[in-house]
């Protein structure tokens, strides 16, 4: 996959994606990340991208001309066939989920349009972004933050990334609800033993805590999640006794 950031500070990125998953993954050429600077983009001597807002206020409003030139030049280096898409980070876009992780994952580019100081003209929100992309309601220094941290979720569903596809299928909010708890070496610490299913072999006991552990984690932390999560019948059932064991409520 293709990825090109837009951004005013690319250094900011050194650190994340120099490292750990994606830097293997940028390594081994499954991930192919540029940046572009929108300075590099304009024609006055102070280089600048940014202007006080028409009709007054506070901050300053990041000009469309450098950002349209900047996608305008990417865009040329991108393959004809290629399925793209342009995303803007901004805190007025839509809520970043999972599954959102899941249908960029499918694409063979991804443009990120990272903002920063008061925000864009709003020339750039309606025109030149595919989609804007928020990932809360709170507010950061700029976009480059939640550019991150998109990158790495998607990065995360492209084949050969992870060590074992697995471990993606097998990760929180992936199906939709949290994952299960884990446990690893020692068996007992500090008198904190590992749930004894776990060293049954049986099989399908092990999945059936999952399961149950999964959906009682979802349903004390996240019940939000149950909403529009498709439970089968035997999940139903599984939820109804959760939800009668008095000693979980």
């Amino acid at each position: 996959m293709k990825i090109d950031i837009v951004t005013l500070f690319p250094e900011m990125f050194n650190g994340p994606f120099n490292n750990s998953i994606i830097g293997r993954a940028a390594d081994k050429h499954i991930l192919d990340i540029a940046f572009t600077n929108p300075r590099d983009f304009t024609y006055d001597k102070h280089h600048q991208v940014d202007d006080v807002p028409f009709g007054g206020g506070a901050g300053m409003v990041l000009k469309p001309e450098p950002f349209f030139r900047a996608v305008a030049n990417i865009k040329k280096t991108l393959a004809p066939e290629s399925k793209s898409r342009i995303l803007l980070m901004c805190p007025s876009g839509q809520p970043f989920s999972q599954q959102k992780a899941r249908q960029l994952a499918q694409y063979d580019s991804l443009l990120f349009i990272c903002g920063h100081y008061e925000g864009f003209d709003n020339r750039i929100t309606e025109n030149l972004a595919d989609e804007a992309i928020s990932i809360g309601d709170y507010v950061l220094t700029g976009g480059e933050l939640a550019c991150m941290v998109v990158v790495d979720a998607v990065s995360r569903m492209l084949p050969e990334v992870l060590g074992s596809e697995e471990s993606a299928v097998t990760d929180s909010f992936y199906n939709g609800i949290l994952e299960h708890p884990q446990y690893t070496r020692p068996r007992e610490y500090k008198k904190m033993q590992v749930p004894d299913v776990l060293f049954s072999g049986d099989h399908a006991k092990i999945r059936l805590w999952r399961k149950r552990k999964a959906l009682e984690l979802t349903l004390l932390k996240r019940p939000d999640l149950l909403e529009n999560y498709p439970l089968s019948e035997d999940e139903l059932a599984l939820l109804k006794k959760i939800k009668n064991d008095c000693t979980l409520i």
